[in-house]
């Protein structure tokens, strides 16, 4: 239903899903990770994200002793995070995804450390810190 592909092309996917929300993390690490104010993620199943090319240019880096997050070597673009106890589920980067992707915004999460200058003005449940 998609395709996906980093900064300099090196890794691209095939997303074969319907992406209909997006969720909005607005932790310290997403930050640091994204370098900017938050990270938008889609999530999915494993079995839908196909790898077309480039696995080889994976690089990885456990933010925690649970959680990797996937970027490219070649370009240090961000792809998805996953966690070690959800062997099924990938938290993709939408910004990674080629075609416009007409989905709504479910929740912001960790909005406590949201960046100062940044307003929140749509309307999805907001969580201070995590969701439950």
């Amino acid at each position: 239903m998609y395709t996906a592909s980093c900064l300099c092309g090196a890794v691209q996917f095939k997303i074969n899903t319907e992406i209909s929300e997006v969720f909005v993390c607005h932790c310290q690490q997403c930050q640091k990770a994204q370098g900017s104010a938050f990270a938008a993620i889609a999530v999915i199943q494993t079995k839908d994200l196909k790898i077309i090319k480039g696995q080889d240019s994976f690089g990885e880096y456990f933010s925690t002793e649970n959680k990797k997050r996937v970027f490219c070597k070649n370009c240090a673009s961000p792809l998805f995070s996953a966690r070690l106890d959800l062997p099924d589920v990938i938290r993709l980067r939408v910004g990674i995804i080629n075609e416009p992707l007409n989905a709504k915004i479910g929740a912001h999460a960790y909005t406590t450390y949201k960046a100062a200058w940044l307003g929140i003005v749509d309307h999805p449940t907001q969580f201070s810190e995590g969701q439950s």
